[in-house]
């Protein structure tokens, strides 16, 4: 993988994830969270709620990317994602001047409707709205269980539906903001939102907990091994991708490097259930 696609890596995840924190911060100390299933967030049928809702959204966009007379229903999907996600940001952020900044990044993906900047930099809000909103609303173990089931399913809909690799073309060709796009001279490498969306919601879960045990900065620390955990496994998954040259789900690998990093902080007192 070249190098400059590699810094782009290093800054979109390290970016996304600052952000989201920031965002999960704000909505924890506010007590806001989503009623996902239960209002209990322990509930892990909160996790499997989340599960079907992820399939029945994949389904929907799958049927609008597919037909070309609806190309136009899947931009106008793309602004109600991004409407939600950066008045979330914003407003946990900069609540003044909220509608400002929200005005100026639609506008922004208006005109400027073919710029990779201006993409990516609405994929960084959208992730980080719905990464810290799902993070704060699951206990760690549904959140950890979202996580494994949502690896399982990306590695079945890249290796054996393959309807992900089908998605992620169309995704591209219409420059959607549900990936981010790392241009080099060889080519432009795409990952998916959810590549950097699943590492924010364990992270701000763990987070969530962790605050009520430890005081700052100590539990930092714990989301710090999980998320450096996570670039782990997406980096490796990423090179591997680059020298075969074939597309390749990046969870399960960031899955298995977060869970086995978490699993062993709770069996040496750094993280709690």
């Amino acid at each position: 993988m070249p190098s400059k696609a590699l810094a782009q890596l290093f800054a979109l995840f390290l970016i996304t994830q600052l952000l989201g924190l920031a965002v999960a911060n704000v909505l924890i100390k506010e007590e806001v969270k989503a009623v996902i299933l239960t209002d209990n967030p322990e509930d892990i049928e909160n996790a499997l709620a989340l599960f079907a809702y992820i399939l029945i959204a994949t389904a929907v966009l799958l049927v609008l990317i597919t037909f070309v007379k609806v190309r136009g229903i899947a931009m106008l999907f793309e602004f109600f994602a991004l409407f939600a996600t950066a008045t979330l940001v914003f407003a946990a952020l900069v609540p003044r001047v909220a509608f400002l900044f929200i005005f100026t990044l639609i506008a922004l993906r208006l005109l400027l409707r073919r710029s990779i900047l201006i993409k990516n930099i609405a994929s960084c809000v959208a992730v980080a709205g719905a990464g810290s909103l799902i993070g704060v609303s699951l206990g760690v173990m549904p959140a950890a269980l979202f996580l494994a089931i949502l690896s399982v399913y990306d590695y079945i809909a890249v290796f054996k539906t393959k309807h992900m690799v089908r998605l992620g073309r169309a995704i591209a060709r219409e420059n959607i903001a549900f990936t981010f796009s790392l241009p080099t001279k060889e080519k432009v490498y795409q990952l998916g939102t959810g590549d950097l969306v699943m590492p924010l919601v364990f992270a701000t879960a763990v987070m969530n907990k962790a605050r009520l045990n430890y005081s700052f900065p100590y539990y930092l620390v714990p989301i710090a091994l999980l998320l450096f955990a996570s670039f782990l496994g997406l980096v490796f998954t990423v090179y591997y991708c680059a020298k075969k040259k074939h597309a390749l789900p990046a969870l399960p690998l960031q899955s298995v490097f977060m869970l086995t990093a978490w699993l062993a902080m709770l069996a040496s007192g750094m993280a709690i259930l």
